[in-house]
């Protein structure tokens, strides 16, 4: 995990100044979240709000940096079975989701499969 860490600044710089990109969440007096481990000792969390699920999508897969970055994750993180890893859902303009609401989120994505409260980039849904 110490080569993501050692990435990471660049890559959340690189987040930070994307297009559509507002908010990202950090641990205090960090500029990352890579201490915050609600989940237990061996999971990273990742949130950030977009303002589109195409921003997004423009940034995960056609920045050639995070894209680099995002082909080396099995070097670093391994499956943890816990079910679904990833959650996109939409909030109001203004609102900054918390860590509880992403694991509801993770919940019902894993109950109920991909919906309008519920998805991935895979399956998106349209906002409200």
């Amino acid at each position: 995990m110490a080569g993501f860490v050692k990435e990471l600044e660049v890559i959340n710089a690189l987040a930070d100044a994307a297009p559509g990109f507002v908010w990202r969440l950090v641990g205090e007096g960090s500029d990352d979240a890579t201490a915050l481990r609600p989940f237990g000792p061996d999971l990273m969390v990742n949130m950030s709000v977009w303002e589109s699920v195409e921003a997004l999508r423009d940034f995960t897969y056609r920045d050639a940096d995070h894209l680099e970055q995002l082909r080396r994750r099995r070097e670093w993180f391994s499956h943890t079975g816990l079910g679904s890893h990833l959650v996109l859902w939409w909030i109001p303009a203004g609102t900054i989701p918390t860590l509880q609401e992403a694991r509801e989120r993770l919940a019902l994505l894993d109950a109920n499969g991909p919906g309008p409260d519920a998805f991935t980039l895979r399956t998106p849904y349209d906002s409200p």
